[in-house]
């Protein structure tokens, strides 16, 4: 059966590593990075953080809509995407079926389980990268293609597979 939440995770770290490059690419070319798509990129950077944070019981160290400068976003990047991705490779069926209690950023209390909040982790995220794209093109900027078919169409070209079975 194929871990799809495994596939998601692995598809996240590389659609935020290409939106990175994007906005890196802006930056080098001396043109200004629209800071609606900073802002909406540091949510989902610190939404990642957050969610670990909930998941392993630990304090997040960002709020959910901190602003960050383009270097602190690959900082974020690198704590959090691998980490989540690690995360949904080792969760067993127990893990995916736990169930955790949680506070939302206005202090609302929930339970959820954990193949829920991996999977919304990754949902969140392409949601908003396809926000920060539209606003990219509202500045005249081009966005670029983080389409998760476009990411399995990268990896069956290099003759990988998109996760393992």
């Amino acid at each position: 059966m194929i871990n799809t939440i495994e596939k998601l995770a692995a598809y996240n770290v590389w659609a935020n590593n290409t939106l990175l490059g994007r906005l890196d690419e802006i930056a080098r070319s001396g043109q200004e990075i629209p800071a609606v798509c900073l802002r909406l990129f540091s949510h989902v950077l610190n939404a990642q953080h957050i969610w670990i944070a909930r998941l392993t019981g630990t304090q997040s160290p960002v709020k959910v809509w901190q602003e960050h400068t383009l270097e602190v976003l690959h900082q974020l990047h690198e704590q959090t995407s691998e980490r989540l991705h690690q995360m949904a490779q080792a969760a067993d069926d127990a893990e995916l079926h736990r169930t955790i209690s949680y506070s939302n950023s206005v202090g609302d209390s929930y339970v959820s389980q954990v193949s829920d909040i991996l999977t919304h982790v990754h949902v969140h995220a392409n949601y908003h990268r396809g926000q920060v794209a539209t606003r990219l093109r509202e500045h005249d900027l081009e966005p670029i293609n983080t389409d998760f078919i476009t990411y399995c169409r990268e990896l069956t070209a290099a003759g990988k597979e998109t996760v393992s079975l």
